[in-house]
């Protein structure tokens, strides 16, 4: 039987529907796991009992009066820490913007509160939301609820981390460089990171009024019909496009394995996969194939690794660079400058990308472009592509060194840290939507889990195999936890 505090979110809303509970009574019996339980991992670091009292009040005599329902209606849940909320600080760990209150929230919370949902609390990211772990001078350390002493991932740590732990029945993240993917499949939870443009960022800046479409937010949550059930809460053109453009996703390619045309992606030589990993993915491509799905093992509509890589970083890192301070960009200058230097490839990457002439980055930017063409023709033979979301599984905490230093022990070898970046800008170069599942454990029991990549536009297809995959090995909760 499953334990309330791990009962999917559209449950709840059904249980709401039914009269069976009240918005008031689930959200005080949140608020008192999280009580006792959110100590030990630090997942949610602001709450706001009072107004989300009275946001689910209002739930309950809205419904008392036959109002109508919205998709969320009376449903408690929490946000990452780098959405605005109107009110309540929002300082990407950063202690430059721990006095930061917007006024007004930003329009995707605007959308989940008026599809009713009860937003009670915040969950934990890293300094400016760049890193794998979630840790900050603010709030501290967010840990793994499978492993206390292990990472939880980032940069929507604290989003994977409440949802594994029973503290909240959704949560919204957001994703450039694996932060949804990462986190989702470090914790054993789901994830969905929509195609660009779907989801509005609209109100959710810091300091630019620029679109950066390698950004965007989106669910994660313990069930795909969570994510789905989210997603089109959140989706949808906003501001002035509102006016003109309505969004339509198309229909799943397909919703049953025998139906479904595979690829499958082990390992990279950019960013080398844990062999235990890399065996739980061979073997889910010959479950599938026992279940009838078309399985093809290491196929992708480029060879080059290493310059997929490179494209990606340069975008990446280039698009902050409006944002940094000069004694950074000048210091990166300086490095790009230099005949001979110390710094590992990925600074010396992230110094060309901050330093780099506009004509490099129109380079880039045409590559990529090209990629675009040659994802969708992959698409015409294929309909999902199953990748690893990370190196490993959750790696052990540390926080001695900076990020740029820091390596990870894989197959008996030390690998640079920041690799992990090739296996977040395979779906995100191309902005193409991806979906995190759990897949199974590795020896030492931390959760396993692959992305799910489809074609532009069809989120609808990659959450439909990843309910496949759902169906092979649903959520359950880490052992002391249920």
């Amino acid at each position: 039987m499953t334990s309330e505090a791990y009962l999917p979110a559209w449950a709840l809303v059904q249980q709401l529907k039914r009269g069976e509970t009240t918005s008031r009574a689930l959200l005080e019996r949140m608020l008192e796991r999280v009580a006792r339980v959110n100590p030990g991992i630090n997942a949610i670091i602001l709450q706001d009992a009072p107004r989300a009292r009275a946001a689910a009040d209002a739930a309950d005599a809205a419904l008392g009066r036959g109002e109508p329902m919205g998709a969320l209606h009376g449903l408690p849940m929490t946000v990452k820490e780098t959405n605005n909320v109107a009110g309540w600080p929002t300082t990407f760990g950063d202690p430059a913007f721990r006095d930061e209150v917007p006024t007004r929230s930003a329009e995707i919370i605007r959308r989940l509160e008026a599809a009713g949902a009860v937003i009670f609390g915040k969950t934990n990211v890293p300094i400016n939301a760049l890193d794998w772990q979630s840790y900050n001078a603010i709030h501290g350390t967010t840990r793994n609820p499978w492993n206390p002493a292990h990472s939880p991932g980032g940069s929507s740590g604290g989003s994977a981390a409440a949802l594994a732990a029973g503290l909240t029945p959704l949560e919204l993240g957001s994703d450039a460089g694996g932060s949804i993917r990462i986190p989702a499949a470090f914790c054993g939870v789901y994830g969905h990171k929509p195609t660009p443009g779907q989801v509005p960022g609209e109100g959710n800046g810091r300091g630019s009024l620029l679109d950066n479409d390698l950004v965007t937010s989106g669910p994660l949550a313990r069930s795909v019909k969570d994510l789905a059930l989210a997603l089109d809460v959140l989706a949808g053109p906003a501001g002035e496009r509102a006016k003109a453009w309505r969004l339509q996703l198309p229909h799943a390619r397909a919703t049953q394995a025998r139906e479904f045309r595979v690829a499958l992606l082990e390992t990279s030589p950019v960013a080398e996969v844990a062999e235990e990993y890399r065996a739980a993915i061979r073997a889910l491509g010959e479950k599938l194939r026992g279940m009838g799905a078309q399985v093809s093992l290491n196929v992708l509509p480029f060879s080059d690794h290493a310059a997929h890589h490179a494209a990606y970083v340069q975008l990446l890192r280039g698009s902050g660079v409006a944002r940094l301070p000069e004694p950074a960009f000048q210091a990166a200058i300086a490095e790009t400058e230099q005949a001979a230097s110390n710094a590992t490839p990925y600074v010396r990457q992230m110094a060309a990308a901050y330093a780099q002439r506009h004509r490099a980055w129109l380079q880039a930017e045409e590559y990529r472009a090209g990629l675009k063409r040659d994802w969708a023709g992959f698409f015409e033979e294929f309909d999902v592509l199953v990748a690893p979301a990370a190196m490993g599984p959750a790696f052990p905490l540390d926080e001695a060194r900076p990020r740029e230093e820091r390596t990870l022990r894989i197959n008996g070898r030390d690998a640079d840290y920041n690799d992990t970046l090739f296996w977040a800008g395979i779906a995100t170069l191309p902005s193409l939507p991806a979906t995190t599942a759990p897949i199974g454990f590795s020896a030492a029991g931390l959760p396993l889990g692959v992305q799910v990549l489809g074609p532009a536009w069809e989120d609808r297809t990659t959450l439909a195999f990843a309910a496949v995959l759902e169906a092979l090995l649903p959520f359950s909760p880490p052992p002391g936890y249920a």
